[in-house]
């Protein structure tokens, strides 16, 4: 069984340690000459930045110096940290800014190859829109911690502590004064942190929901627009937008307080120390040098804080980013290739199911197939019939090993399917689907997807064949017409001839035809009728239709009914023994003559 995602309360739940993010380590080890790199420049620029203030109480206790050679050299060396700084800080935020990009790239690729491959079993539990927000939304929130805020983070945390150790050398006193509002920083920012933490998380889960269902809706947005729904729509799609808001203004209302209350404290006793400061100079404890100097590393060390907390709040969000990703990376599916697969050889086309039981993931209760036992001879032209949910297509699924039965066995040419790498056999079976599927590219393209180094005239004769090229010919650039998303430029007949196309061209020696030529009109379907005969002589072809005409001429029909199989035999054969099959053909045909 696929484990589904999470809820989102369990997700907020474990998404409250930053330790989540040690997920993203495999992803960035392969870069750790980049990193080290980075982290050099960080520490540099850190170092630098600390040494400056040193630089600014010379050139200040030595105004009044007679030799105006000693000031100009301590204003040249200050020009000289400042070069070194602005150097080391390009050099960072480029190995950086780089490294997080390519980590994140690879993370990307990485979600996207294993949701690729994923069965559908997988996508009965989650939608596919859900998936394309975690790609992209969380996967921008990592990007912002790897390209940005770690570094900064790191470079803050070594301002801090070195700041800290340099205002303890310049004057305890004044120290203590300015130090002391730290432990009662820390404790807002613990409390609240959880709640930012919790708000982002919420607001991370509404926009994958309302992601998901904008997704649906603008996929199937002639449907919507056909039932008059665009305003059920546009309600559903908006409440899970405020509510997404909600949370977001909330989060936004409890950081906007954690940081006025960060700086009040902190303002605070940096007035306190100038007033402290002031006092020390008069009394000639401390120059104005130094004082300058304190102040420097006061503002810096302030500044380390603020930044800290506020790239804490950035933390906790990439954390639970990272933990949705790797879900998606560390989900499991029913169906998986062995470790060490069998060898494909060149099919002959023997199919055989053996005792089969089968029952859909969402529907374990209710079996699809109920011990099938059916066997298919090489070149042979097998018609599955039947009413709606007998579990026709059922078949053509197990065939492709898109789920795997709970019980029996599915042999290609002998071998158990579960042998084999399922990348491997499938190039040895074609499809047309009942819905077929037209990419958005050129004509051309989507009948090449079954052959991808097939020739122009490889890819017009399969088109010839299935009864399209004359259409794609008029179409305004031809074959490399561009059919919109989905095919939306295309009519039903056109897309079902165009599927039928690709798995010409695919030339494989198994094909399978599920309603293949359902959305045709008479004359095209005739075409097609023709071209498929053609096709299927050479190789074991499965066809799953509601109208028997266009199975008339088959080897062999095998009707199921209830997921059993209850005939075989010739149209013929079938109609003279009565039962379901006679039932329908009777019916079907007489209707067909009366509309004639």
């Amino acid at each position: 069984m696929a484990r589904a995602p999470k809820s989102a309360q369990e997700e907020r739940e474990s998404s409250k340690k930053i330790s989540a993010l040690k997920a993203l380590w495999p992803f960035v080890r392969p870069y750790q000459a980049i990193m080290v790199a980075a982290i050099g420049a960080l520490v540099l620029t850190a170092c630098v930045s600390l040494v400056l203030p040193l630089a600014v109480r010379r050139v200040i206790d030595n105004f009044d110096v007679g030799e105006g050679a000693i000031l100009q050299s301590y204003f040249i060396a200050a020009l000289g940290i400042s070069a070194l700084l602005a150097v080391g800080t390009a050099l960072r935020y480029y190995l950086v800014t780089r490294l997080g990009e390519r980590v994140v790239a690879d993370i990307r690729k990485a979600v996207f190859d294993r949701m690729i491959g994923m069965s559908p079993a997988f996508y009965e539990k989650i939608m596919t829109g859900e998936v394309l927000s975690r790609i992209t939304t969380d996967t921008t929130l990592i990007l912002s911690v790897l390209g940005s805020s770690v570094s900064i983070a790191l470079r803050n945390m070594l301002i801090f502590v070195g700041g800290i150790a340099l205002m303890l050398f310049t004057s305890v006193k004044m120290s203590m004064l300015v130090l002391w509002p730290i432990p009662v920083i820390v404790l807002p920012i613990i409390l609240l942190g959880r709640r930012v933490r919790n708000l982002s998380k919420e607001n991370q889960d509404l926009i994958a929901k309302s992601s998901g269902d904008a997704s649906e809706q603008l996929l199937s947005a002639q449907t919507v627009q056909a039932f008059s729904h665009e305003a059920r729509s546009r309600l559903k799609f908006g409440n899970v937008t405020e509510a997404s808001f909600v949370a977001a203004r909330k989060r936004i209302a409890t950081r906007a307080i954690l940081t006025a209350i960060v700086i009040f404290i902190a303002f605070s006793a940096i007035v306190g120390f100038l007033w402290m400061g002031a006092n020390d100079v008069q009394t000639g404890v401390i120059t104005e040098g130094e004082l300058v100097q304190f102040m420097i590393y006061t503002i810096m060390v302030a500044g380390a804080l603020a930044a800290l907390t506020e790239i804490w709040g950035e933390l906790q969000r990439a954390a639970g980013a990272t933990e949705r990703l790797v879900e998606l990376l560390t989900a499991d599916d029913t169906v998986i290739d062995p470790a060490a697969p069998r060898p494909v050889p060149a099919l002959k086309g023997e199919i055989s199911f053996e005792d089969v039981q089968f029952s859909y993931p969402s529907r374990p209760n209710m079996s699809a197939l109920d011990h099938i036992d059916l066997q298919i001879a090489p070149g042979e032209t097998v018609a599955l019939v039947g009413p709606s949910g007998a579990g026709k297509t059922t078949i053509i699924q197990l065939v492709q090993r898109f789920y795997d039965p709970q019980h029996g066995a599915i042999r290609l040419d002998g071998i158990d399917v579960r042998d084999f790498a399922r990348s491997e056999f499938r190039e040895q079976i074609a499809l047309v689907p009942q819905d077929p599927v037209i990419f958005a590219d050129t004509a051309r393209e989507n009948i090449r997807f079954g052959k991808p180094g097939a020739s122009d005239a490889e890819v017009e004769a399969a088109a010839k064949a299935a009864a399209a090229h004359d259409f794609l010919t008029a179409l305004p650039e031809g074959y490399n017409s561009y059919v919109g998303e989905r095919g939306v430029m295309l009519s039903g007949g056109q897309k079902q001839r165009i599927a039928i196309a690709r798995a010409i061209l695919r030339d494989a020696p198994i094909l399978l035809l599920d309603e293949a030529t359902s959305a045709l009109d008479a004359e095209s379907e005739q075409a097609v009728q023709q071209a498929v005969e053609a096709l299927a002589r050479n190789r074991t072809t499965l066809i799953v239709a509601h109208r028997l005409a266009t199975v008339k001429k088959a080897d062999r029909i095998v009707v199921f009914d209830g997921g059993k199989i209850v005939a075989q035999g010739t149209h013929d054969s079938l109609v003279a023994q009565g039962g379901l099959y006679a039932r329908l053909a009777r019916l079907q045909f007489t209707a067909d003559i009366a509309a004639e």
